[in-house]
């Protein structure tokens, strides 16, 4: 990101982080590449791998998902960064639920379908302003947070569906998980290796929408 400069001419202060987006972007990728055995159903045949397959996703999902995606997000809170600090942050939760759903079921247990309904509608209804906020960013990013809403949107409509057709919609999940690992990890890459490059080697595609002169509101 580009530093910017005051009215009076005087150079910004310091961030106290540097750009903490790849950190967060590149957890969140090792996060979905744990969970794809399990979204697709590579379940190994005997009880014991099965409990290592959930402990091990769940235990990435806590380290990566979760610890790199609130580390960068109060990063990016630090850096006055509300818009990004509020996503990564937000998500990091949701990995840390990633976990404990993965932990529970390691142990033959299952967590309420119900309480999880309603925070996945809860979630889309965020992630879809977020997509909106985005879009005056970036179209790479709003791609990324459309992945996102389409994982929502999938896990609400699999909670309604018959076993048969929850079975396509898991495979959707599955799709969409790895797509959102994809994007993720190119644009972490894009924010690394542009700046030390000098020159944009992967591009990030300019804003879809222009932001307007942000009006006073009346005292």
């Amino acid at each position: 990101m580009s530093s910017t400069t005051e009215q009076s001419g005087s150079a910004a202060p310091a961030l106290p982080f540097g750009e903490p987006t790849p950190l967060g972007l590149l957890g969140l990728a090792i996060g979905c590449a744990s969970l794809v055995p399990i979204a697709f159903g590579w379940l190994p045949k005997d009880a014991a791998s099965i409990q290592a397959m959930f402990r091990t996703a769940a235990w990435l999902c806590l380290l990566f998902g979760a610890g790199c995606q609130f580390l960068a997000g109060m990063m990016s809170l630090a850096n006055k960064n509300t818009l990004g600090g509020t996503l990564l942050t937000t998500f990091s939760f949701n990995w840390v639920f990633n976990w404990w759903v993965l932990d529970q079921a390691s142990q033959g247990k299952a967590v309420d379908a119900h309480v999880g309904l309603a925070v996945d509608v809860a979630f889309v209804v965020i992630f879809l302003v977020l997509t909106y906020a985005f879009g005056f960013f970036s179209k790479l990013l709003v791609l990324f947070l459309l992945d996102i809403d389409l994982l929502y949107v999938l896990r609400i409509w699999k909670h309604f569906a018959d076993p048969g057709f929850g079975r396509v919609l898991g495979l959707g999940i599955g799709i969409a998980t790895i797509l959102l690992a994809a994007i993720a990890l190119y644009i972490a890459l894009a924010l690394l290796l542009n700046p030390a490059a000098g020159r944009v080697v992967l591009p990030m595609g300019g804003p879809l929408f222009k932001a307007g002169p942000l009006e006073k509101q009346p005292a």
